[in-house]
């Protein structure tokens, strides 16, 4: 590996590149950062990033950016995959690893989280093993004394530990954490004891005490992680200790601390929260440990609940209100701790004085709804307001009604009534009240839901339908769509929440409705009658759609004009959730659709010429492809021909694609090409012209690349084979394939790509090539042999000998060495071939096998003769007996490698899915009768020779099925 020279010159390119990845003009930004990524292969450009990141007199935006680009040099680069070239030089490991904990703990907090997570990802990989004195050299700080430093610490602890708290359960894991313990566990309680003692003495000083909250919070943070998996032996010694002073920061209130903005929250309200998780992790998972503490905690929880504000900073994601109601929920979601609830002056506490006020409408939401309505959509409807104060009063009205469900629905249902009567007598006054009244009323009634199919049991004390045409109609029917746009989005979001179990004349009737509301000027309106029509669409009952094309035939046209003029919203031109719902209905509308079609994909070609330019919004983007799918799809099954009209349309927005390198969209528009190449019975000249350029090297570098680009090469190959030929493009594909098959987790792609060649190039083109090919194949078995490769390699030896023939097989083994083929009969042939699964490759590997039984003549001479029936027993078995699914230990996670660094992932198209063809052509329509045949004409041209084999040798069962082949197809051997 050549090496970068740590100088000045060298420094100050490298500076000036990372300055230019910050450049807002497109063609500067990606031209340095192009440079940067070719100098990542260079030894030294990891330390002179570093030496960036440590110089004091370097531009902070520089420092930054070198930062930054270090961690996702680690993230693309550190990982060691097993068959493949070490990425970065173990020197420059080394050096790394002796340096970085210094440095991260000497620069600014805002370099220090940048390297932080480095070091976790390093550690995540390296630690314990690679990297054993990596405790010592964290916990030898905790001494220092100086807070930044052990702050800096602390926080990359956090950082590598909390993967524990979503971690598998293994030997592995238990071991690590083992050692962690060990040599962290202590030394992070002392320091939590002296940190108690240090605030004593500080709480005064404002500066010293937000440092000192800090250092709290990180240290809580970190006891959740290392007590997640299990209830260690240190903390269950300890816990005494560690209650004692959580009880007390918990009540410990300091005036000095309280932030004067009401959105933000400060550092009091970060650590309270940390500990409520962290009691509620007790309270749930070692309740009987826990037990001597939890009265106290409860006390402590209610009464911070009931003397905090509604000021947003108290209910900010992962903060006090939220945890705290969420702690209180825990508790009364279990058996053992219903006593508490149980007297109905607690119940009625807890329901006026904690859930009805953290239910309410406040300014604050009012503002997000207005203001931001993106984040008021991704919490409403998303399922992100699990950290939302409404959200844990929901949970808790929940969790109280596992076992007191009567007395909470008389409760608050008397809550409701009065809620509506304020409304019904000043609408314009109390229209917040019938918003509370609508979220009860559906936190009430909700006992199980998804986030798929939303509310799915709900409880049988409320009525939902006369709810509906009470309280829900007359918002939706309203004549003004923009009339008090929360409470339409709450009757909206009513009909989507219970759609699984509202009749469906209620959901018939709303649909009108949600169609009119898509004119709404509120961003949240109009999309969350987007989302509805979406869902409604998709409501099933036993397995039956509720709402069906003809139900909404009649509204098609206005149905699309208002989806599409959706968009022309402020803030709408790339609403995923509009998109969404314009593919649903023409997925369901499907040929009704096509009278519109020119207008249709004119507004979708706008949209892609749009978000081209700076794509930001990946579903909206993902729904974008999908439509134009869709919409392919349906207007080619009515014309095969309208495919010229869609190429036409499509291919000069996607050769701009091409051209500026939009990453993010390129796996889209291959996967559409082959979709629209696969229709053609022959490869036009526009996709010739375009072939060269889909062999260049660094579109297969990206990994969201390969599998569109594999089918487009095989739609080449199927389509065009003679222009690759002609073009003198077949070593350029071998290479492809040659990369392919080299990588664990790709080379299934390298097999597709040469068994199109074996199926669809004349063999005069391939001869040369194919014993070379099976070289490779066979050195990759021998090197790195995994299950899914074995299937792979097993696959195409059969379509091989389908398509030339078995003794074209058997030569060219036998030409690699002299009877190779009988190890590749007894090692993988007869071993292996149950472990082939699919349809399709079943009956590739049968009809390979029955060529190989029935017209190979080396087959029954001296050298092969013993496999012949162990191979038709094999064959029988592969027919009969269930799949041999069994993947050894160390094989289990083959086939998921990290993708290097950050890359566009590949997303399928649903709508462009590849349909499998015959290799066949129909031509052997069942595989079993084939093989009967097959004996039969082989036992003609071998008299006396196959019947005595069969009835030696073959395993009575495999006989019994053999003859039900034979009687099925009419024929006898002999």
């Amino acid at each position: 590996m050549n090496r970068l020279e740590i100088s000045e010159e060298n420094l100050t390119s490298m500076a000036h590149y990372l300055q230019q990845t910050l450049n807002p003009v497109q063609t500067e930004r990606r031209a340095a950062e192009k440079y940067l990524e070719n100098m990542e292969g260079l030894g030294n450009y990891s330390i002179l990033l570093l030496t960036l990141v440590s110089q004091d007199i370097v531009d902070m935006t520089i420092r930054q950016a070198a930062a930054i680009t270090f961690k996702n040099f680690v993230k693309k680069r550190w990982r060691i995959i097993e068959g493949e070239l070490n990425k970065i030089s173990e020197e420059d490991r080394g050096l790394i690893k002796k340096q970085i904990i210094d440095l991260m703990l000497s620069v600014p907090e805002q370099l220090q989280r940048q390297l932080s997570d480095a070091i976790s990802m390093i550690g995540r990989e390296d630690f314990p093993y690679q990297w054993p004195d990596l405790m010592q050299q964290m916990t030898s700080k905790f001494g220092t004394g100086n807070l930044p430093v052990i702050n800096g610490v602390l926080r990359t602890a956090h950082s590598l530990f909390k993967r524990y708290r979503h971690e598998f359960k293994s030997n592995e894991l238990w071991t690590e954490i083992k050692l962690v313990l060990d040599n962290f566990a202590d030394p992070l309680m002392q320091l939590f004891i002296a940190t108690m003692e240090h605030l004593k003495n500080h709480e005064k000083d404002v500066n010293n005490a937000k440092i000192l909250y800090s250092s709290l919070t990180l240290i809580a943070k970190i006891f959740y992680s290392l007590n997640y998996q299990d209830l260690p032996e240190f903390f269950e010694d300890n816990m005494e200790k560690w209650m004692t002073h959580f009880l007390t920061l918990l009540t410990k209130d300091n005036p000095l601390l309280q932030t004067k903005a009401d959105d933000e929250a400060g550092p009091m309200e970060l650590l309270k929260s940390q500990i409520c998780d962290n009691v509620a992790l007790y309270a749930q998972k070692y309740d009987e440990e826990f037990q001597p503490f939890l009265p106290k905690f409860v006390e402590a929880i209610w009464n911070l609940l009931v003397s905090t504000g509604i000021e947003v900073k108290y209910d900010l994601v992962g903060t006090l209100v939220s945890n705290a109601i969420g702690f209180l929920a825990s508790i009364a979601d279990r058996a053992q701790y219903k006593q508490l609830f149980e007297s109905e002056e607690a119940m009625k506490q807890i329901c006026e004085r904690i859930i009805l006020p953290n239910m309410a409408f406040r300014d604050a939401d009012e503002e997000v709804f207005d203001m931001n309505p993106e984040e008021y959509i991704r919490r409403d409807i998303e399922g992100s307001d699990i950290d939302t104060r409404r959200r844990a009063a929901c949970d808790l009205v929940r969790a109280l009604c596992k076992f007191f469900e009567a007395e909470v629905t008389k409760i608050f249902s008397s809550y409701v009534g009065i809620l509506l009567q304020n409304y019904a007598q000043d609408k314009t006054k109390f229209w917040r009240d019938k918003d509370t009244a609508i979220y009860l009323v559906t936190s009430l009634a909700t006992k199980s839901k998804t986030q798929k199919h939303g509310t799915t049991e709900v409880s049988q004390l409320v009525n939902l339908t006369d709810f509906f045409k009470t309280n829900i109609i007359v918002d939706l029917e309203g004549p003004s769509v923009n009339d008090v746009p929360v409470l339409k989005a709450d009757a909206i979001k009513y009909v989507m929440t219970f759609r699984n179990v509202l009749p469906r004349e209620v959901l018939l009737t709303s649909f009108p409705c949600f169609m009119h509301l898509l004119k709404a000027e509120s961003q949240v309106v109009h999309t969350y009658a987007a989302s509805a029509i979406e869902r409604v669409l998709m409501v099933r009952q036993n397995g039956n759609p509720v709402v069906l094309a003809d139900d909404i035939k009649p509204y098609t046209e206005q149905l699309l004009t208002n989806l599409f003029g959706a968009f022309d919203h402020e803030g709408s031109a790339e609403n995923e959730y509009i998109m969404k719902a314009v593919l649903r209905v023409m997925s369901l509308l499907k040929e009704s659709v096509l009278q519109y079609l020119p207008i249709i994909l004119t507004r979708l070609k706008e949209k892609l010429l749009m978000v081209a330019k700076n794509p930001s919004k990946p579903h909206f983007n993902h729904y974008l492809f999908e439509a134009i799918c869709l919409i392919i799809k349906v207007g080619t099954k009515a014309n095969p021909q309208n495919v010229t009209s869609f190429e036409e349309a499509l291919f000069p927005p996607f050769q701009e694609i091409l051209v500026a390198d939009v990453q993010e969209f390129i796996p889209y528009v291959f996967q559409i090409m082959s979709m629209m190449l696969e229709i053609h019975t022959d490869c036009p000249q526009p996709y010739v012209e375009l072939f060269p350029f889909l062999l260049n090297h660094t579109l297969w570098e990206r990994h969201g690349n390969i599998p569109p680009l594999t089918r487009l090469i095989q739609a080449f190959i199927e389509k065009g084979s003679k222009s690759i030929v002609q073009q003198e493009k077949l070593n350029p594909v071998l290479g492809v394939f040659q990369k392919l098959i080299a990588s664990k987790s790709n080379d299934h792609y390298g097999f597709y790509i040469i068994q199109s060649l074996v199926e669809h190039m004349e063999p005069a083109a391939l001869s040369q090539y194919m014993k070379t090919i099976f070289i490779k194949l066979f050195n990759r078995l021998t090197k790195f042999k995994t299950t899914k490769y074995v299937k792979g390699i097993l696959v195409f030896l059969n379509l091989y000998a389908a398509q030339y023939g078995g003794p074209a097989l058997v030569e060219i083994i036998d030409s690699i060495q002299t009877k190779l083929f009988a190890m590749v009969l007894e090692k993988l042939y007869i071993a292996d071939v149950q472990k082939v699964s699919g349809t399709l490759e079943k009956k590739i590997c049968a009809v390979g096998m029955i060529k190989l039984l029935t017209e190979t003549p080396a087959m029954l001479g001296a050298d092969y003769k013993q496999f012949w029936v162990p191979l038709l027993q094999a064959l029988i078995g592969l027919f009969e007996l269930p799949e041999d699914d069994t993947i050894p230990d160390d094989e289990h996670f083959i086939e998921i490698e990290d993708i290097e660094g950050y890359q566009t992932a590949y997303s399928q198209l649903a709508f462009a899915g590849k349909h499998e063809t015959d290799p066949f052509k129909g031509a052997i329509p069942d595989a079993k009768m084939y093989l009967a045949r097959s004996l039969q004409k082989l036992s003609t041209a071998q008299p006396g020779q196959i019947t005595p084999l069969i009835s030696s040798q073959l395993d009575p069962k495999a006989t019994q099925f053999l003859n039900g082949y034979l009687q099925a197809s009419g024929v006898q051997i002999s």
